[in-house]
């Protein structure tokens, strides 16, 4: 079985083809990307209807780049799968409007895939994917999440952000030092060259007896620190970079942690943009290896949004049984959209 994948959520057009066969882990062939960063850096942020925009003038190319690369025609796809949600709503309509065009073109079946669900089974692109269960934490974007993941479909909330999420934290805090956008990798760049005990910052909701998150404190602490600097702040940019960097990423280490000793399970996959993130993997790779516990990333080029996780999870929905594919080409998207809403019954 042939999965096209197509990605258009928010910032990145991507587009992906894995084929899936028996019940082994399913292949990525290929996949193509397109990111908008130059485009929305003029703004400091992402322009909804910019991005729409851009999708449209990607979204095929990157299709037949991606066919052009494994020698197949579309005509051998099985099923395309696109991103139904959560994420921006015009953005999400381009998406889903190719891949509904394609299916009823090539008479074959559409599946919609949550965002989040596609960067929870990422890492299986990996070349050393996971096996169930394990716990998994999700930091992407505005979404930091602990779950516990007993298989497709199979997902327990363990904890999640009660309001800024991590990678709102690096982009916050990034934006009030004056490091542009896209903020996170800016700031994580310029740790590198600081002190990150240089501030003691705080470490929000560290030793709340659960698994919740919260950096709203944290961005607040970063802000007040940068206002003491006054004019001294650029000469202490790297160290402000630096601390902050080291509270979240205690934060983030310490509660998946304490999410394996509540869970007694030994195998923990990170995945979502700040899974890219070096100080959290050299951490947290060396307190699990003191524990006995397995740690499994997706490729640092598949952490991102991408049409690879879209087109993985599709297939694996579809693998194990969850989900079967639709055959109507009416199709909706969903802006908001609670992971816990795809669980299997």
């Amino acid at each position: 079985m042939l999965v096209l994948g197509i990605e258009s959520s928010c910032d990145e057009t991507g587009v992906a083809l894995v084929e899936s066969e028996g019940e082994g882990v399913p292949r990525l062939l290929a996949h193509a990307l397109h990111s908008q960063v130059e485009m929305h850096q003029a703004y400091g942020g992402v322009v909804p209807e910019l991005a729409s925009r851009d999708h449209i003038r990607r979204v095929l190319p990157l299709a037949g780049e991606v066919l052009a690369r494994t020698g197949l025609p579309l005509a051998d796809v099985d099923v395309v799968a696109y991103t139904r949600g959560p994420g921006l709503a015009g953005a999400l309509l381009v998406g889903a409007g190719v891949a509904c065009a394609l299916g009823a073109a090539l008479d074959v079946p559409v599946l919609g895939v949550h965002h989040l669900e596609g960067h929870l089974l990422s890492p299986f692109l990996s070349a050393d994917p996971p096996e169930f269960p394990f716990v998994a934490l999700l930091v992407s974007g505005g979404h930091t999440q602990l779950m516990r993941v007993d298989g497709v479909g199979r997902y327990a909330l363990l904890g999640e952000t009660i309001d800024d999420a991590a990678g709102e934290a690096f982009d916050k805090s990034a934006k009030l030092m004056g490091l542009g956008y896209p903020g996170g990798p800016a700031l994580s760049r310029l740790a590198q060259e600081g002190d990150p005990e240089a501030f003691k910052l705080p470490r929000p909701l560290l030793h709340s007896g659960d698994l919740d998150f919260s950096f709203a404190g944290l961005k607040t602490a970063v802000l007040t620190q940068a206002k003491k600097l006054g004019p001294e702040l650029p000469a202490r940019k790297a160290d402000l970079a630096a601390s902050t960097q080291a509270a979240i990423v205690e934060v983030l280490v310490k509660k998946s942690l304490a999410a394996l000793k509540a869970t007694g399970l030994k195998r923990i996959v990170v995945a979502g943009g700040v899974g890219a993130n070096r100080l959290l993997r050299e951490q947290l790779d060396a307190a699990c290896a003191r524990r006995g516990v397995r740690v499994h990333y997706p490729e640092l080029s598949l952490c991102t949004d991408n049409g690879a996780m879209i087109a993985m999870a599709a297939a694996m929905r579809l693998q194990s049984g969850v989900e079967a594919a639709s055959g109507s080409y009416a199709f909706d998207v969903r802006p908001r959209w609670e992971l816990g809403a795809v669980l299997a019954a």
